[in-house]
């Protein structure tokens, strides 16, 4: 399958830390996806672990984020990617003509527990439910027009 028809989206999100917020956000867009995106996540300034937070919440709706681990943002993953978004990365995240940027600000789970890390999950849900609808053809009942332009 090497046609340009066949080339899956990819989608990179980029936060500091790839540890709460991108994490959470690649595995929705993984699993809800069911594999029609490609996606990536890094952090410009990578932690050591993923929050635990994080992967209790996510536990929660049945993703399990414990064998993930964060990673490093690089040139080439912005470049193999269709669509960057960023979450509070500011101006370290390189930027390339032709790709779609947008930056999603949501509130850093750092540090917080996991009451307080279950609503950015599910904003990030919803935000990703959308991602998909704009980035996958129209299939069934759900085209939708206009959504979440802007």
């Amino acid at each position: 399958m090497t046609t340009e028809t066949a080339k899956k989206p990819s989608v990179l999100f980029v936060c500091v830390h790839n540890a709460g917020r991108s994490q959470m956000a690649a595995a929705f867009l993984t699993t809800l996806s069911k594999g029609a995106i490609e996606v990536r996540s890094a952090g410009s300034q990578p932690a050591d672990k993923i929050n635990p937070s994080a992967v209790e919440a996510m536990a929660e709706v049945d993703i399990d984020m414990s064998s993930e681990i964060p990673k490093v943002l690089t040139t080439e993953a912005v470049k193999e990617s269709d669509v960057v978004i960023t979450m509070g990365c500011g101006d370290e995240c390189p930027y390339f003509p032709g790709k779609r940027y947008e930056d999603w600000v949501l509130e850093d789970p750092a540090g917080k527990g996991v009451d307080s890390v279950r609503p950015i999950r599910d904003e990030i849900k919803a935000r990703i439910e959308g991602l998909i609808v704009s980035l996958t053809p129209a299939t069934k009942s759900e085209t939708r027009t206009g959504e979440g332009v802007g």
